[in-house]
């Protein structure tokens, strides 16, 4: 797939996202974005470039612990999930937090200008992720720590016949390889390739939790990555979509919500 095509794909989906991201996923997601913030071991009066930072929500827990003597800086490729956390910004008055529009491909920052780089489950998206890796690489200082989050093995991800289900309605290429970096040893190997050594490596099981099959939809369709390929749905594309990927999760439905089993892979180095 040409990379310019899937950068705009990228960046007009998530713009359409930004209004269900957070309510649908900052939860779900939590337990991979803490693990990460751990495994960065941030520290007091440092600067931290936040990769492909969403609305913000790695950020803002980065920038708590840098402090305000720190600097905790996040970038996005869709301009609508940078306002989305300019206005978190302005709303606390948090002067160390910045943000700015940016392809993770093209960081636009000197030379080891960071002590950390952080990138919480956006690898996935990037046309060529070894690209954003020796930007990222670039960017850090010697000894500087690098931090990526993705998810998992795509027989590990309860939720993964969404790409299919919206794929046979609407040509959206997505992300043709969005399960590439989860299997194996593959995002290791990419950290690597990119120059990164004292590799740790680490998966971590979770399970996604919605109250009803509303939400589950909605997380699924509106509030992640096909949000631009649905929202050319018609309603009953909609209803018919729907109900397809209520039946590929039925094996996971407790009662009148659904409990989706999940896999994320962790990954740190040092330049």
């Amino acid at each position: 797939m040409n990379a310019r095509l899937q950068r705009r794909i990228q960046r007009y989906g998530w713009n359409k996202a930004v209004r269900y991201y957070e309510q649908f996923w900052k939860q779900q997601l939590a337990s991979a974005q803490t693990r990460l913030l751990a495994m960065a071991d941030l520290q007091p009066g440092e600067r931290v470039l936040d990769v492909a930072c969403g609305t913000g929500i790695v950020t803002y827990r980065a920038a708590a612990l840098v402090g305000p003597a720190g600097a905790a800086i996040g970038t996005d490729i869709a301009e609508q999930m940078v306002e989305s956390a300019r206005q978190t910004t302005s709303a606390q008055g948090l002067r160390q937090v910045t943000f700015a529009r940016m392809d993770a491909e093209d960081l636009q920052f000197p030379d080891a200008a960071f002590d950390a780089v952080l990138c919480a489950l956006g690898l996935m998206y990037v046309p060529d992720p070894l690209s954003a890796l020796h930007q990222m690489h670039r960017v850090l200082r010697t000894g500087g720590r690098a931090v990526a989050a993705i998810w998992g093995q795509r027989e590990h991800c309860g939720w993964a016949e969404i790409f299919p289900i919206v794929e046979a309605r609407v040509r959206s290429d997505v992300c043709p390889l969005f399960f590439h970096l989860g299997t194996a040893d593959a995002l290791a190997q990419t950290f690597q390739t990119a120059g990164f050594t004292d590799i740790v490596s680490e998966r971590l099981l979770t399970v996604l939790y919605y109250a009803s099959a509303e939400e589950a939809c909605g997380a699924a369709f509106a509030g992640g990555p096909v949000a631009l390929a649905y929202a050319h749905f018609d309603t009953p594309t909609r209803q018919d979509a729907h109900a397809e990927y209520l039946a590929a999760i039925e094996p996971y439905r407790q009662g009148s919500g659904y409990a989706i089993p999940g896999e994320f892979v962790i990954v740190s180095a040092r330049k």
